[in-house]
């Protein structure tokens, strides 16, 4: 799976759109009522705010759609990456998937995301802001420190994730020290 940018902010989310509102006809539900999708109608029209959407997708389907941006922040020295309006495919919420897959989903965005803060969007610290609080069990192996791991620190609380990458150099040393 991959994390991409929306080129055609409009065109891109008209494209989302439509899959998964087939998606959730499919079930017999309204895609009107569906949540977190009027959050993205706002954010990708003229007026809205298209800076940095991105899509998780795997071939032709789209599974989760989020907002990162590379900002200042005063509790951190350096730019940090702000992940939030996290939403994803229907097929999760209306139960089409199982747990365990839309936990895969979850944990593959994040991946996704400290991609970013190491490429793209360049950060040492990221606040992901989960969908609800009850996603944090997906993430709780991350705070135990370990050697290998790429966080200097990882917590949860609530549904925010809140991590500072270990700096490459760093990783690359705790590795050698395990061999």
């Amino acid at each position: 799976m991959r994390l991409l940018p929306f080129e055609d902010p409009e065109r891109t989310w008209r494209n989302i759109k439509a899959q998964w509102k087939k998606d959730a006809e499919g079930v017999g539900e309204d895609f009107a009522t569906v949540g977190g999708i009027a959050i993205f109608d706002a954010l990708t029209t003229k007026d809205g705010d298209s800076q940095g959407l991105y899509y998780l997708a795997d071939g032709e389907r789209v599974h989760a759609v989020c907002q990162a941006r590379r900002l200042l922040m005063s509790k951190y020295p350096t730019p940090a990456l702000r992940v939030r309006f996290v939403n994803v495919s229907p097929i999760y919420d209306l139960g089409l998937a199982s747990t365990s897959d839309y936990a895969q989903i979850m944990v593959a965005l994040f991946s996704g995301v400290v991609w970013l803060s190491r490429d793209s969007l360049s950060a040492s610290h990221i606040r992901f802001f989960l969908k609800s609080p009850g996603d944090s069990q997906f993430f709780a192996a991350l705070q135990v420190d370990s050697p290998l791991s790429p966080f200097a620190k990882f917590t949860v609380e609530g549904a925010l994730i809140e991590c500072s990458l270990k700096e490459p150099n760093d990783a690359a040393a705790a590795e050698m020290a395990t061999a």
